[in-house]
């Protein structure tokens, strides 16, 4: 018995010795020759230095993407496109630095035992030196935590974390501007907005927004920054060959909700929205296809054209004036500033807090809603000088019914405001007073 017992010991061990052989010369394991200290780096790049990125899978088409003289990405294969910038960008910064999760093996000689002799996805790095370097991922690990990669002409072998694979794999629709209108915000100059029945047009000089169309208006650059990044935030989402047809049913047959066209120095660009049943879909001029759009997009065309007018009475916003002048009936104030002071007209130092709660009260006057008549003889007005004297904005007051309308100086657009903004401007000037004179 002892001896039948020795007999199948050795048997088993015989098994087990086998196993380990085939095992260390038949399948790749990740802690083969792994050095104990920091896994190496794979690639260490100058990303500034990267002008070209060649992107290969196995069964799939080929991806290139090369970095014009102004430093910008555009693909070029398989057809000519917009790159989505950052993520490029964020591609570039995980493969210029790139890291193993550990060594595998410092010299191999078989890689298609790691699936490298034809990898599922080869990434191509080109510098502006004309170097190349090519970055090979085989097969998954047999843990699906990662992939063994190798650079071509470098025997060593290593193991890639799966969110590093996935930073680098990508398709053409990951790597391209999504975009519907493909512009940078503040190159834009003009907006035409066809919705809701009109027709509203706005320029733009310097960071300052104006309505052009259907007449000269002030714009509430808010609300027109607000429409614009509406339209530039637009983007296409992908899908199967089914759900494009789909798509361009429902556009076809949608109703037409808004046209806007951006203009550039480059040229106009064109999205028309359209909404069938409760979804929304966009069509761009400069990007083929239809795609459906969010319902942010699509509710940022139902405004009228006062929802984009500038319904305050003074252009001067967050800046220190230089001087005001108020005329109330009999009373008038006149208030002008030397350096951090702020003087009377009799050469009184006033009050920086009942100043500062004066300034406070014009930037509020803001109108309820436009008017086209009632405006008669104004009671009162309200001169600020600002920007060192280069703006000066003057508003006349006059009492209507149990409000009040305004009209600034040389424009016909009248705004009718709340008889408490008058109230509230009225009690401030009357709590002017004079800087307490400090004790020596």
């Amino acid at each position: 018995m002892k001896f039948n017992g020795f007999i199948v010991a050795i048997v088993v061990l015989a098994a087990l010795g086998a196993a380990l052989y085939w095992s260390n010369h038949h399948m790749p394991s990740e802690t083969t020759q792994a050095s104990a200290e920091t896994p190496p780096k794979i690639l260490t790049l100058n990303e500034a230095d990267i002008n070209k990125i060649d992107i290969k899978k196995k069964g799939g088409e080929e991806v290139t993407l090369t970095k014009d003289n102004g430093g910008n990405w555009k693909v070029i294969a398989p057809k000519p496109l917009g790159a989505d910038q950052s993520a490029v960008s964020s591609m570039l910064s995980s493969l210029s630095s790139l890291n193993s999760d550990r060594l595998v093996e410092e010299k191999a000689s078989n890689f298609n035992q790691y699936g490298l002799s034809e990898p599922t996805l080869q990434i191509g790095v080109t510098e502006k030196n004309s170097k190349t370097h090519q970055l090979l991922v085989g097969d998954d690990t047999p843990t699906n935590n990662g992939a063994y990669v190798r650079v071509e002409g470098d025997r060593r072998v290593f193991t890639l974390a799966a969110y590093n694979k996935t930073t680098l794999d990508k398709s053409v629709n990951d790597l391209r501007d999504k975009r519907l209108l493909p512009l940078e915000s503040d190159k834009i100059s003009r907006i035409e907005l066809t919705a809701n029945k009109q027709i509203i047009e706005f320029g733009r000089n310097k960071d300052q927004w104006q309505i052009l169309r259907p007449k000269p208006l002030r714009a509430d650059s808010a609300q027109v920054d607000e429409l614009l990044r509406k339209l530039t935030d637009a983007k296409m989402e992908s899908g199967s060959e089914t759900d494009s047809k789909k798509t361009a049913s429902a556009f076809t047959s949608g109703a037409r909700v808004a046209i806007a066209k951006l203009t550039t120095d480059s040229g106009t660009q064109v999205l028309e929205l359209r909404k069938n049943k409760d979804e929304y879909y966009a069509k761009s001029s400069v990007v083929d296809g239809v795609y459906k759009a969010s319902n942010d997009v699509g509710q940022g065309f139902y405004k009228k054209l006062d929802d984009f007018r500038n319904k305050k009475l003074f252009d001067f916003g967050f800046s220190d004036p230089d001087k005001i002048e108020i005329h109330d009936g009999s009373k008038a104030y006149f208030l002008t500033k030397g350096g951090q002071d702020w003087w009377s007209g009799d050469g009184k130092k006033m009050d920086a807090t009942s100043v500062e709660s004066l300034i406070d009260k014009i930037r509020d006057l803001q109108a309820t809603k436009f008017l086209e008549s009632g405006f008669n003889t104004p009671s009162i007005d309200v001169t600020v000088s600002s920007n060192d004297g280069k703006r000066r904005e003057k508003v006349l007051i006059s009492k209507y019914k149990d409000s009040y309308i305004a009209k600034r100086e040389n424009e016909p657009v009248l705004y009718e405001l709340d008889s408490k903004l008058i109230e509230a401007l009225q009690n401030s000037a009357k709590d002017l007073k004079a800087a307490a004179i400090s004790k020596k």
